[in-house]
């Protein structure tokens, strides 16, 4: 039994674009269901830009300001070097992203309950509450077999975690609009 308030300014908040964000996860999740080798390249050439772009940015500033300092230029040539690795070796970016990635549906999980429990007792908090619990079985999953599965699981496992995040959003868009 939830003791808690209803926070009506955070219901209010869910929308229609509550409902086209889902549909547009559910889209994406379902195409990197049936490619997760493309997603999983996909995903760690994304995250290699990243790093190069983080890079650059950090370098800018050190050199703008403490540029004769050894100790500053440490964290921009780790973001450019890592980002370049990864690029060059990308099968190997995969299983860097494959560790990350369970460490992200560890949180995603626990961002998931927190957002259930706020919402809670609201029609659909539950639905949030089962994608917090598929993402902790994803992450499980997923540092079973790592590193050898990370070409498929990686895309695998964005695309269901993606599915299940739309139709979250979905069924509480859905639900909160049957209450107006």
């Amino acid at each position: 039994m939830n003791t808690l308030p209803i926070d009506e300014k955070i219901l209010d908040k869910f929308g229609r674009y509550t409902s086209i964000t889902g549909i547009l996860l559910v889209i994406l999740g379902t195409v990197a269901i049936f490619l997760p080798g493309v997603m999983s390249l996909g995903t760690a050439i994304f995250a290699a830009w990243l790093l190069l772009i983080g890079g650059v940015f950090w370098g800018i500033h050190t050199y703008q300001y403490d540029s004769k300092s050894v100790m500053s230029w440490l964290k921009p040539i780790l973001l450019l070097s890592t980002g370049f690795l990864m690029l060059l070796y990308p099968i190997s970016g995969v299983a860097a992203v494959g560790l990350l990635l369970a460490i992200y549906l560890l949180l995603d999980a626990f961002g998931s309950f927190a957002l259930a429990q706020l919402i809670r007792p609201a029609r659909g908090w539950g639905w949030m509450a089962l994608n917090g619990i598929i993402s902790a079985l994803l992450a499980t999953l997923f540092l079973v077999g790592w590193p050898a599965t990370s070409m498929w699981l990686v895309g695998l496992y964005v695309g269901i975690s993606l599915l299940f995040d739309g139709w979250a959003l979905i069924v509480i868009s859905w639900t909160l609009r049957k209450d107006e």
